[in-house]
């Protein structure tokens, strides 16, 4: 199912190891440049919270070696050592350092707190501009890149690529800021205390290193797999109940249970596999750190207990080995919270390299530097010698040229693939001439602004397309300064306003997705008023009238006359009633005018328009009955 595979390549896109780290972060310092005061403040208080945690095992080693079994040559901030000191004078100076350590501990979970809300301000608002800059980057992108690429790729890099972003700017970012600053602000003072008991108490460390790489590493590659497997999960989800009808038609719901059942089950079984390499890691750094607490005491213990120095050094004192103990532990602990959260700093840049990738997207159609504001258009249209190709190589038009004068309806037709929708996306320029030129009003469509441009040009297609909106704000879309009474008049002049007042809250009904809760027709209506209200000089209809009953058509019809009087049109011509009106008519095959002329000079030439017209376009009038109905008569559609 292409849908299936489309989600796991998606999902194996947005779980890939980042390629280029460098430039990527790079890019991410630019947008947080604009907040530096909030990754200062933060900075500032991630400092004050580990140095609370640094300087709380040396208070708890001068508890010791100061006051409860003072040493002449220890180091003690609130009083001297004092063998012979009484046992009040010992409980007060442990009493001012428990008040020191428990105001410590105050201010260290203050700062945590200010500097976790200062790093998440900071990565909220790179989001929100990230968000904003991908949104207009996409709007701008040409049609022909929404062609080439899977729109749930696209809508992945404002979700998952941004949320898996968001789980690193915050939490996890601060956390290895911190616990890779406290790992190295420890190891610094243990070696400054004593080197040779440092490099002792730290010697569990390699192997912790390597417990964390393999661990960590083993999960992300089962990580990865179970986003696949999620992959697969949400896609064959989307298709089920896009799919819901035929699933029912064709009675195959058992078999979309099972195809679900065995893709849950291997994300299941994905999943279990990464929780297992991850349940196995904490361990294994807990039972190493115990070891390394376990080093210390022995190594310590034997130094105090024999009041010899550790390999030609002092003598370690009671409150030293109590510091230390406190010191491993306080290091152990982020190397696990590293090894557990590196994995989403690590998929945060793979998002990045995503996010910024579609953002350095070529736009192919762009406004060139100097491009001047469109005119009012008169209607002049002309195709000079124009060729047009989406694949290289590949000409979809070859050497088109037309004149239409302003105020004229042009007719396209001709069989799939002609290059029938390839004209009338020129003229808005949707994509851009090979060769040639497109000219209106003798001003070439690439010498002016896209926006001047496509401002006086509706344009209503045969899929219509409405927003989960209201009526009234789904037809004011063509012009958003548009009044309520101006909303309706429109609607009046399509003959919408008829099925639109019969709505539960008439233009205040909320539709929904994608106008669902209309018929075809409706919608049809909701969008050619739309067009309506945007007064435009040029108006393309493809295919407008096609999804229609007959009824409903000739409402539109005489709309239309109102509607393209002064306007200069272009019609891909589905039923013959839009043909016989235009002024000109279009006759393509392999990307080529091989006929032009009007209706009845067409028809009277009896070549290739004569041959499309008898047998797509014919249909057969039958006389009324006695009720004034015309019997029905089958007309072929146009493709």
């Amino acid at each position: 199912m292409m849908g299936l595979d489309g989600g796991r390549r998606l999902l194996e896109q947005g779980s890939i190891k980042p390629t280029n780290l460098g430039s990527t972060i790079a890019r991410f310092a630019q947008y947080f440049a604009r907040y530096w005061y909030g990754l200062v403040i933060a900075l500032v208080f991630i400092l004050v919270a580990t140095w609370t945690q640094v300087v709380t095992p040396e208070l708890i080693g001068q508890a010791v070696d100061c006051y409860l079994f003072p040493q002449p040559a220890s180091v003690c901030w609130f009083a001297e050592v004092n063998p012979a000191a009484t046992a009040a004078d010992k409980l007060a100076g442990i009493g001012t350092i428990v008040l020191v350590l428990v105001g410590l501990f105050i201010l260290g979970a203050i700062t945590s707190g200010l500097a976790f809300f200062a790093m998440r301000w900071s990565g909220e608002n790179v989001l929100r501009r990230l968000r904003q800059d991908l949104f207009r980057k996409m709007t701008d992108l040409p049609i022909g890149f929404y062609a080439e690429n899977e729109a749930g790729d696209l809508m992945s890099r404002v979700t998952s690529d941004t949320d898996a972003i968001q789980q690193a700017f915050g939490f996890a970012l601060m956390n290895v800021l911190s616990g890779a600053l406290l790992m190295v602000w420890i190891l610094v003072k243990m070696l400054q205390t004593n080197v040779p008991y440092a490099l002792i108490s730290m010697s569990v460390i390699p192997f912790m290193i390597v417990a964390t790489f393999y661990f960590s590493g083993q999960a992300r590659r089962a990580y990865r797999r179970s986003r696949r497997e999620m992959g697969s999960v949400n896609a064959d989800l989307q298709e089920s109940i896009a799919g819901v009808r035929e699933v029912q038609a064709f009675n195959r719901e058992d078999e979309s249970i099972e195809n679900f059942r065995r893709t849950n089950a291997a994300n299941r079984d994905a999943n279990i596999r990464a929780a297992s390499y991850t349940a196995a890691l904490t361990p294994m750094l807990e039972a190493l750190g115990y070891v390394g607490v376990g080093i210390v005491v022995v190594v310590g213990g034997l130094s105090v207990l024999r009041s010899e120095p550790l390999f030609g050094t002092v003598v370690i004192s009671l409150g030293t080995v109590f510091a230390f103990i406190q010191y491993v532990q306080r290091f152990n602990q982020p190397i696990q919270q590293i090894a557990m959260l590196w994995t989403n700093v690590q998929n945060a840049i793979a998002g990045g390299e995503r996010i910024f990738s579609l953002l350095d997207e070529d736009l192919r159609i762009a406004d060139k530097p100097g491009a001047i504001e469109m005119p009012q258009i008169q209607g002049r249209v002309d195709f000079e010698g124009v060729y047009a190709e989406y694949k290289h190589g590949e000409p979809v038009l070859r050497d088109v040229s037309f004149h239409v004068e302003p105020g004229q309806m042009v007719a396209i037709v001709g069989p799939t693939g002609a290059g029938k929708t390839t004209i009338i996306n020129l003229i808005p320029r949707f994509y851009d001439v090979t060769g040639g030129s497109v000219k209106i009003d003798g001003i070439d469509v690439r010498d002016v602004t896209q926006a001047s441009l496509r401002r006086q040009i509706g344009i209503v297609l045969q899929d219509t397309f409405l927003f989960s909106d209201t009526v009234m704000n789904n037809i004011r879309y063509g012009r958003l300064d548009a009044t309520d009474e101006e909303v309706i008049a429109a609607a009046r002049l399509v003959s919408a306003d008829t099925f639109i007042e019969r709505l539960p809250d008439g233009y205040q009904t909320v539709l929904g997705e994608r106008g669902s809760g209309l018929s075809q027709g409706q919608r049809q209506l909701i969008s050619i008023a739309r067009a309506a209200l945007s007064n435009p000089r040029i108006l393309i209809l493809d295919e407008a009238t096609s999804s229609v009953d007959t009824r409903t058509e000739r409402l539109i019809q005489r709309a239309f006359e109102k509607l393209l009087e002064g306007r200069t049109s272009f019609v891909i011509a589905h039923r013959l009633s839009t043909i016989r009106n235009a002024d000109q008519v279009l006759m393509l095959r392999d990307g080529q005018i091989i006929e032009r002329g009007t209706h009845d000079e067409l028809l009277a030439r009896r070549g290739a328009y004569y041959d499309l017209y008898m047998s797509q376009f014919r249909r057969e009038e039958e006389p009324a009955d006695a009720n004034g109905a015309r019997s029905k008569a089958v007309e072929p559609t146009s493709s």
